[in-house]
């Protein structure tokens, strides 16, 4: 593999450069790696360049847009102290 551009790369090795990334691709725990494995499915399936997916992901964040709660493994919220939050 010579870099991460679909160009540069099949199907198979995207998909271990997002595990790679991320770690638990299969998102069996945290509710949170479910939405980062489907976050990359496009890039995966050679639709989107992966800098294109950080980028939208970015902007989403930096807009402040409502994001999911995170969830234990145990299916409880975690909670954030509103004094904790970033703004």
């Amino acid at each position: 593999m010579s870099g991460i551009l679909i160009s540069e790369t099949t199907k198979v090795e995207r998909k271990q450069i997002v595990e790679d990334s991320i770690g638990n691709i299969s998102a069996t725990c945290d509710g949170c790696m479910a939405g980062l494995a489907e976050m990359y499915q496009d890039y995966i399936d050679g639709k989107v360049e992966i800098r294109e997916i950080n980028r939208r992901f970015n902007a989403r964040y930096e807009k402040g847009m409502d994001q999911p709660e995170r969830q234990q493994c145990d299916g409880k919220e975690i909670s954030v102290p509103e004094d904790k939050l970033l703004h």
